[in-house]
C-alpha cells in the first residue's frame, strides 16, 4: 500500500476502532497530533507505535512543535522558546545564535523521535513583524537573510536527529495582520515586492534541500485569483520551477477559514492536489474526512510518493540517550541565557 494524499487527526489519546479503520484507507497517508492526543510520554509512544503498526509503508506522524506558543507536548518535554528569541540572540552574537539554533533544532527533533514522531511542521520561515497576530514571535527575525541563516541552522539540527523539515508558511505570512485560522488574509503587494523580501528564505532553504514546504492560506490578488494553497502559479510556477523546490508540499488545514474559498472539503482537496500539493490536511471535522475518503478520486502519483517517503524519520535515540548527549547539556545551558517566555499557547484547534 502506498501513502495516500490525506493527513487527518485523532480524537483522543488512543486509537478508536473507527480511527483504525480510517487510517487503513488507501487515501490516508499521515496523522497530525495535537495537545488533546497527549497525556504522557509513555502514552504518546504507545499511540505512535499503534499508528505505525497499521500500515506498510508506515503512516507519517506529524505535529506542530515549534516552541513558544506552538508546542503541542509540554509535560516531559523541554519547553522550547519562540524562534524570535533566537533572532534577538543573533543580533547580539550571530555565531552563538547559530549554534544555539542548530542545537535547539536537534533537541526538538530528538525528543520527538524518542517518541517515534516522524516530523514537526518546522521551522517557521516567515519574516518577523509586530503587526502579524498569528506569526509575530514565531518568526526568527525581520531580515530575510537572518531568517534564512537561522532556518538553515535549525534544519541542520533536525537532520542530525534524523528528522526532515517543513518550512512554513510559503511565500510568507509574517506581514499580514489577519489570522488565516479565522479569516482569509489578503496581501496586495506585487510579486516583485514579495520576491525582494518574503520569498528569500524559501529560495535559500529550497536550494539547501529542505524536505517539505507548507503554503499559507493567503490571497495575493496581484499574482493569482485563489489563495496560495490552491494556486498552480504559486506552487508549480514559483515554488517548483522558479525556486527549484523538489520536496513535499503539505497544504495547511483545509478546515481553516482561510481555506474556505471552495464550499466543500472535497472541492478544497481537489483544488489543493490539482495545484501541486502532495498531501492535504483535514482536521477537526470527521464528517468532512469521511466525505473526502468516500468521494475523492485521484490517480496515484509516483512522484508524490517519493517526496512523501522522504519525510519518514531515520533512526531513534532513546530518551536516556537524548539526555546524555553532549548537545543536550549545551542547549540546556544556552536556554538559561534567554529571557523567560510567558506560556501562551496558540489555539490547539488547527495546525499552526
Amino acid at each position: 500500500m502506498s501513502l495516500g494524499p490525506l493527513m487527518i487527526d485523532l480524537d483522543g489519546s488512543a486509537l478508536t476502532a473507527t480511527e483504525r479503520e480510517l487510517l487503513q484507507h488507501p487515501l490516508v497517508g499521515g496523522v497530525i497530533l495535537f495537545s488533546r492526543n497527549y497525556e504522557s510520554r509513555s502514552q504518546l509512544t504507545a499511540l505512535t507505535a499503534a499508528i505505525h503498526a497499521l500500515r506498510s509503508p508506515r503512516l507519517l506522524i506529524a505535529v506542530d512543535h515549534e516552541g513558544g506558543r506552538v508546542q503541542r507536548f509540554r509535560d516531559e518535554f523541554t519547553e522550547l522558546p519562540p524562534l524570535h528569541k533566537l533572532g534577538l540572540k543573533y543580533d547580539q552574537s550571530p555565531s552563538e545564535a547559530l549554534k544555539m539554533t542548530s542545537d535547539l533544532g536537534w533537541l526538538m527533533a530528538a525528543e520527538l523521535r524518542a517518541a517515534e514522531v516522524d516530523f514537526s511542521f518546522a521551522p517557521v520561515l516567515d519574516l518577523y513583524s509586530t503587526q502579524s497576530r498569528v506569526i509575530n514571535d514565531r518568526a526568527f527575525h525581520p531580515s530575510p537573510e537572518t531568517v534564512a541563516r537561522l532556518g538553515q541552522a535549525y534544519v541542520r539540527g533536525m537532520r542530525a536527529a534524523g528528522m526532515a523539515a517543513v518550512g512554513k508558511h510559503f511565500p510568507g505570512h509574517g506581514t499580514v495582520d489577519a489570522d488565516s485560522h479565522h479569516e482569509l488574509p489578503i496581501d496586495r503587494r506585487d510579486l516583485a515586492a514579495i520576491r525582494d523580501r518574503d520569498l528569500r528564505p524559501f529560495r535559500l532553504l529550497s536550494a539547501a534541500g529542505i524536505e517539505g514546504i507548507m503554503p499559507a492560506h493567503i490571497l495575493f490578488p496581484a499574482i493569482d485569483s485563489v489563495p496560495v494553497g490552491y494556486s498552480r502559479v504559486w506552487i508549480e510556477d514559483i515554488l517548483r520551477i522558479e525556486l527549484k523546490f523538489t520536496g513535499a508540499v503539505f497544504s495547511d488545514d483545509l478546515s481553516m477559514s482561510g481555506a474556505a474559498t471552495a464550499a466543500s472539503h472535497l472541492e478544497r482537496t481537489h483544488m489543493a492536489l490539482a495545484a501541486g500539493c502532495d498531501m492535504c490536511l483535514i482536521c477537526n471535522d470527521r464528517r468532512a474526512v469521511a466525505q473526502v475518503l468516500d468521494q475523492l478520486a485521484v490517480p496515484a502519483n509516483p512522484i508524490s510518493q517519493v517526496r512523501l517517503m522522504r519525510m519518514h524519520a531515520r533512526g531513534t535515540l532513546a530518551l536516556t540517550e537524548v539526555s546524555a548527549h553532549p548537545r543536550y547539556a549545551a542547549v540546556f545551558n544556552a536556554l538559561q541565557t534567554l529571557e523567560p517566555t510567558p506560556s501562551l499557547a496558540l489555539g490547539d484547534d488547527f495546525p499552526a
